[in-house]
């Protein structure tokens, strides 16, 4: 059970100033120490978030996405940007209406539309966020920097992987090494169903958390998705891909089955040492599949 956050008292009277007099807060945090959330309710029955960020970068990455990026999402598919206070790190966003997805239970119907319209967003967070840069040189740095943190994760996970999994995990590091050139946009960094609102009423999704949105093979913001919810329904992974518009090209089918291997070395390297069951538990079944199927 995680521990409840009060919200700073100035930080309290800066967002009354902006809403009208607060009746109730909640603590709407995720069950880790770098997220302060907390849920606002007034007089007149406005919601509102605030949302202290965890640091400088995700403060600017996040306040950036709702004034140029989030928009093009759609009418209300993403909370506003009421105002935010740089000094505090603190944003202030609407609600949006919906429940978290992973607090939902779907019929496979239901999670067909969402998965859909999942992929539709991602679409167009992604289309929206291209610059003209070079699609090589951000792969490559990409590319580079997760290959690159493999052998810190193999020491940190330590007695967690065999020397058979550690030897699988540096070949699909070295593989990631020469992908090449790949599509490019603007992730969302964090999409998973966490992440996800689900209005039944209406049938439609909503984003939320944009603070590790950034420039980057559009082929990162899959891994979380291909570890945890598409692992052994590829349903959902065909319904995502039907909203997406287009299936993956090849390059990045072999980045994202690298990136994926590379993530279970580093959920196992982290999940233990943060108490994060579910984590360990990811990693560790991302690379007994991996184990079997690269069986000769």
């Amino acid at each position: 059970m995680k521990e409840s956050k009060q919200i700073p008292p100035v930080l309290a009277q800066w967002a009354e100033q902006r809403l009208g007099p607060v009746m109730t807060v909640h603590d709407a945090a995720h069950n880790r120490p770098s997220s302060r959330v907390w849920e606002l309710a007034t007089h007149q029955g406005v919601h509102a978030y605030l949302k202290i960020s965890p640091d400088e970068q995700a403060f600017t990455r996040e306040a950036l996405a709702y004034r140029s990026v989030v928009p093009a999402l759609g009418h209300g598919r993403a909370p506003q940007l009421l105002d935010c206070r740089a000094e505090d790190l603190v944003l202030l966003l609407s609600a949006v209406p919906g429940t978290p997805v992973k607090a939902l239970r779907m019929t496979t119907t239901e999670e067909g539309v969402l998965y859909e319209q999942a992929g539709l967003l991602t679409a167009r967070l992604h289309e929206a966020g291209a610059t003209g840069e070079s699609t090589q040189e951000v792969a490559e740095a990409a590319f580079l920097a997760a290959a690159d943190k493999v052998e810190m994760h193999l020491a940190q996970a330590g007695s967690l992987m065999s020397s058979a999994e550690q030897k699988l995990v540096r070949g699909y590091a070295q593989r990631l090494r020469q992908v090449g050139s790949v599509p490019v946009g603007l992730v969302h960094g964090d999409n998973r169903p966490r992440n996800w609102l689900w209005s039944r009423p209406d049938q439609r999704l909503f984003l939320i958390d944009f603070e590790l949105t950034r420039m980057a093979p559009a082929v990162q913001d899959f891994v979380i998705l291909a570890t945890t919810v598409w692992a052994e329904r590829p349903d959902r992974m065909g319904a995502f891909f039907q909203g997406y518009g287009r299936q993956l090209a090849e390059g990045e089918r072999i980045a994202l089955r690298c990136l994926t291997a590379l993530d279970a070395a580093a959920s196992l390297a982290w999940g233990p040492s943060h108490s994060d069951a579910f984590v360990t538990s990811s990693g560790r079944r991302t690379l007994e599949r991996f184990m079997h199927e690269d069986q000769p």
